[in-house]
């Protein structure tokens, strides 16, 4: 049986070479079949090995930071100087430990770096001598990128992330040879480890339909609406786009005001639904609210042409027609999460321009409104890649989930990516199941017109920042919303950077409460109240900088969701009878998750 992470075998450290040979034979067997799985689609659609775009940007990148090095011959020797100095001190360094001399060392790893943890990497003479030399050198490449003078910040940001993603597949921790923990589980087991792991790439190649769709969890041990996803409710509208969930009250009463969610098309709405512990959506019931969500469909071919004006009509206004059907309200309080939320600041703005007034309060989730300051995804959004995506898509109708999910994957590669990597091919172990890694393989596509529009009008040109974007004939004026804004972002956000959702906050017409929650975009706002793991900050009006208003700002241990349920019943406090599913006009379709969310990628 194949054995989970952290699970160690009992073998002693002598091989048999008998099986060892016979492993062998197997794992080319299995190398066999992991070709010929990345070969297949290849060979099928006639398409030539080459260059791909990823790999000309990097070099195009990384080009860039050496021209601006080698322009100078003095700056450029005292850059080698300076690597060929840190080595000098290794080597001396490690003579002194080999002569039995107790030694500082030249380079650490950084406290949360967990690739180098076996006690071997550090007591071991030769392995420690690699991951230092890896250290200095990684090191003395951003260093390189950092003061690389008369870069422009766009190249200097790519070059940054492009080196990143080099520096973590390099790692002596990823390769057989050079990773003292490996070595010794494969004598160990006789190299069946390598075999478990070549035959589980070969099918994860094959999963990718040719590329490798890395297995970050057991997909086995999760069952939507099953284990994950079970907040009871009903789906009690679908159109083209969405269904719309009503979840079932829990309370006698609850406020007269309902809350729709908008959740991002990028993944699926359920992040806000994992399990019981940390369902924001179930917490939110339980606290008096009648919450709806809207469920995104997973797009094909046939939704090539539906853009941000149709998510808006065929979702948010869908949604509020809806919500009035079923509990006889015309006004909502809001949630948008992620690109949920840029929707939701459009739809907003547009509804502004005509005086429609059905959302009287609205909440964002890590979402942004000026990408100036946009996280590591801008990227991948200059003209020329842009462009690529766009004739990408205009193939299929959509952009592959897979592309955005291997996106997000880089964001964190080592966590991400080289681990899973070590544990599942080289180690040959089937990983834990965890609810929040099986969400994040879940991915979706995204249609055509609608992921350009959101490409060109945000990432690259801002128009909503600016004012300049136009949806539905209407230009578009963030400044005339007027309804109460609660902006969280979060402090350790790739996505949407706090400093991005800070400057973001500026731009609306009315009162905003700006909070910043712990962690990242995902576990900063998965932060249940009754296992809560990260803080959370809380301050006075959007002024100034970000650092400025941290300075002054209150900070409070544990979840905010309770600060911002405070928030949203201060909007409107009154109180009525529970409302179920289906009480109103709009007879129920299916049980809640519903069926747009068991699509697969």
């Amino acid at each position: 049986m194949d054995k989970p992470y952290g699970e160690e075998k009992d073998r002693s450290s002598a091989p048999d070479f008998e099986e060892l040979s016979r492993n062998v034979a197997r794992l080319i067997e299995g190398a066999s079949q992991a070709t010929a799985a990345y070969l297949k689609p290849l060979q099928e659609q006639q398409i030539p090995p080459g260059l791909s775009n990823d790999a000309a940007e990097i070099v195009k990148s990384l080009g860039r930071v050496a021209e601006t090095w080698m322009k100078d011959p003095q700056k450029s020797f005292e850059a080698q100087s300076r690597l060929g100095t840190d080595f000098i001190h290794l080597w001396s360094s490690t003579l002194m430990r080999a002569q039995g001399q107790a030694t500082e060392p030249v380079a650490k790893p950084e406290p949360k770096d967990n690739r180098f943890q076996d006690p071997e990497w550090s007591e071991n003479l030769v392995f420690d001598f690699i991951k230092q030399a890896y250290l200095i050198t990684t090191r003395w490449a951003g260093w390189l990128v950092e003061n690389a003078e008369g870069l422009d910040e766009r190249t200097r940001h790519k070059a940054e992330f492009y080196l990143k993603q080099l520096s973590s597949a390099l790692s002596p921790s990823n390769f057989l040879m050079t990773n003292p923990e490996l070595i010794r589980e494969t004598m160990k087991e006789n190299g069946a480890n390598l075999v478990r792991g070549m035959a589980m790439l070969a099918e994860d190649i094959q999963a990718g339909g040719g590329e490798l769709k890395i297995r970050q969890t057991d997909p086995g041990n999760f069952q939507i609406g099953v284990n994950i996803a079970t907040t009871p409710g009903k789906v009690i509208f679908r159109n083209e786009l969405m269904e719309l969930i009503q979840y079932a009250p829990t309370t006698e009463q609850v406020l007269k005001r309902p809350l729709l969610i908008v959740p991002p098309w990028i993944n699926k709405f359920y992040i806000l639904d994992l399990n019981p512990e940390k369902s924001f959506i179930r917490w939110a019931v339980s606290q008096g609210l009648t919450v709806f969500c809207i469920s995104w469909v997973n797009p094909d071919a046939q939704h090539a042409e539906k853009g941000f004006e149709h998510y808006m009509r065929e979702g948010i206004f869908a949604a509020l027609d809806a919500i009035e059907e079923a509990t006889g309200e015309k006004k909502v309080t809001a949630i948008g999460y992620c690109v949920g939320g840029t929707l939701l600041a459009v739809t907003l703005a547009y509804m502004a321009a005509k005086r429609d007034k059905r959302i009287e309060s609205a909440t964002f989730f890590t979402a942004q409104v000026d990408f100036t300051h946009a996280g590591d995804l801008k990227v991948f959004a200059d003209e020329e890649q842009i462009r690529t995506v766009e004739a990408s898509m205009k193939k299929r109708g959509y952009l592959e989930g897979r592309n955005m999910a291997n996106a997000f994957n880089m964001l964190r590669p080592n966590d991400l990516i080289w681990s899973n990597v070590v544990n599942v091919y080289m180690k040959g172990r089937k990983p834990l199941p965890f609810d929040l890694l099986y969400w994040n393989s879940d991915s979706t596509r995204m249609p055509a017109a609608n992921h350009a529009f959101y490409l060109r009008n945000c990432y690259l040109q801002n128009k909503l920042a600016k004012g300049e974007m136009e949806v539905g004939g209407v230009r578009l004026d963030l400044s005339k919303i007027k309804v109460p804004i609660f902006n969280l972002a979060t402090k350790e956000d790739h996505i949407a950077p706090a400093r991005s959702v800070f400057v973001g906050s500026k731009l609306f017409g009315g009162p905003v409460e700006y909070v910043l929650a712990g962690s990242g975009h995902i576990a900063g706002v998965v932060n249940a109240p009754a296992k809560p793991k990260y803080q959370h900050w809380t301050g006075g009006p959007v002024e100034g900088g970000l650092e400025e208003w941290m300075s002054k700002a209150t900070e409070t241990p544990g979840s905010w969701w309770p600060y911002w349920f405070s928030w949203t019943k201060e909007q409107a406090p009154k109180m009525v009878p529970a409302r179920e599913p289906g009480g109103g006009k709009l007879e129920p379709l299916c049980d809640a998750p519903g069926t747009y969310v068991l699509a697969k990628s």
